[in-house]
């Protein structure tokens, strides 16, 4: 079993294992270095080893701290107490509230000894904490039960025709608590209705606007009242899973929802402006089987054969062009060959099978620079690196060719002539040379691929 108790308590408390009998002192000192290599906590690696099941290690716990322990899968929660912490803070600090006696408020939590949480508790709670401890597993699984509605956007149907307009319902006499969250889902309605895949939330005089953005242009499509514009701000960010508190500095996450029954993601990304807050949304279509869109066979062989070799497969086009669209095709029939694919992305737009996702954070110092330096000890076959710029990361992942790996970049690109254009730099002649494959994608129905050869002759 996979799970858990966190941190900061068994940080504290190792020895006092050694001391019970319960796991020699040198295999404390081992699982702590592994705890370290790894970036996971002591008591993961006591579990996944099978030094100590996970009931023992909450067994213990109660003994030593004296704090009852509650097998969640066992326990009626009282919903009404959910009031009193957000699905943001629960998923973050690992805790649920349980039931509220008087001005108490009896708290599960996987890391009982982790005050942060209790402050973040009693200051929003507004009352005295009693901690219990339960399992990481059984928390989450019931903050995902239920808190459900809460954070999750809800599923989106398009039969209602292009007239739908989202300030229909801005305007209804909801009065529920989700009426924010039907806000929501009815801009990402008319959005995709309209064909948009980005959307912009910015202060005005009067209120929050709302702008699409289509072939370049930005429409306003209405605001939110000032009234309003806190709660849709933090329920927006609560549904992506970002820190509401948080206005200083940029967060980049991502929602997840339904459309027509299909799932769909957009990546939301937050930014400090003088005026407050400003909020882009991006829509990205699912990917499709690289057949569905490649219908010539003998660009399909072309690209296949790419995939399965050394080199650079450049992916070009203009800004909402698809050309994410298509990479994520290209690692879906890539990942049907026994190959390690690895992936550099600023956010993962979907979970791709047998293909090992990262994900940058600037918040911790994994940006670009430090990924590249290090994904080579993982000896990938085909790597994805989203939106590189400098010239040193260029040559850097070009040399990486001459190591048998295979590359996939995107390039920004309005047409065959702006790209020629850019590529004559003298920056790019050794990532030209190496170029064993190129899409340019001119419009969603005309997509171009160009063999190592005709690459080379036109860039010439």
């Amino acid at each position: 079993m996979e799970t858990f108790v966190t941190n900061k308590t068994l940080e504290k408390l190792k020895y006092d294992l050694v001391r019970a009998g319960l796991v020699a002192y040198e295999t404390i000192e081992q699982a702590q270095e592994i705890a370290n290599a790894e970036n996971i906590n002591i008591g993961q690696v006591l579990i996944n080893s099978g030094t100590l099941s996970e009931e023992t290690i909450l067994k213990f716990l109660e003994a030593k701290l004296h704090i009852p322990y509650v097998n969640l899968d066992d326990y009626t929660i009282d919903e009404k107490c959910l009031k009193y912490i957000s699905a943001n803070d629960a998923k973050k600090y690992k805790i649920i509230p349980l039931f509220k006696i008087e001005d108490t408020l009896t708290v599960a939590m996987a890391d009982p000894l982790d005050l942060f949480a209790i402050d973040k508790v009693i200051e929003t709670a507004e009352c005295s904490i009693e901690p219990v401890v339960s399992s990481e597993t059984s928390i989450l699984k019931k903050i995902s039960e239920l808190y459900k509605s809460e954070i999750s956007v809800g599923e989106i149907y398009t039969n209602s025709g292009l007239g739908f307009d989202w300030r229909d319902e801005l305007h209804s006499e909801d009065l529920s608590d989700n009426h924010i969250q039907k806000i929501i889902r009815s801009i990402l309605k008319q959005a995709i209705l309209e064909g948009v895949h980005e959307v912009t939330f910015q202060r005005e005089d009067d209120g929050f606007a709302v702008n699409f953005k289509k072939n370049g242009e930005i429409q306003n499509k209405g605001n939110i009242p000032s009234v309003l514009t806190s709660s849709f701000v933090a329920k927006l960010k609560t549904l992506a899973e970002l820190d509401v508190n948080v206005s200083e500095v940029p967060q980049l996450g991502k929602l997840n929802f339904k459309v027509d029954d299909i799932n769909v993601v957009a990546s939301i990304s937050t930014f400090p402006t003088i005026m407050g807050e400003r909020i882009f949304l991006k829509i990205y279509k699912p990917p499709k089987a690289l057949n569905k869109i490649i219908k010539s066979e003998t660009n399909l062989n072309l690209i296949k054969s790419a995939l399965q070799n050394p080199g650079i497969i450049i992916v070009c086009g203009s800004p909402l062009s698809g050309k994410t669209h298509i990479i994520y095709s290209l690692l879906l029939e890539a990942a049907e060959h026994n190959k390690n694919i690895m992936t550099l992305e600023s956010i993962a737009k979907y979970n791709l099978s047998k293909v090992h996702q990262c994900e940058l954070n600037e918040n911790v110092g994994f940006n670009m620079d430090k990924a590249s330096r290090f994904i080579e000890f993982q000896s990938p076959d085909i790597i994805y690196l989203e939106g590189i710029k400098t010239k040193d990361s260029f040559d850097y992942f070009s040399s990486l060719v001459f190591d048998d790996k295979t590359i996939i970049m995107e390039f920004l690109a309005n047409n065959m002539e702006d790209l020629r254009y850019k590529l004559s730099f003298s920056d790019f002649e050794t990532l030209k040379s190496i170029i064993s494959c190129m899409i340019f994608i001119h419009s969603p129905e005309s997509v171009e691929v160009f063999s190592k050869e005709t690459v080379q002759k036109y860039l010439a």
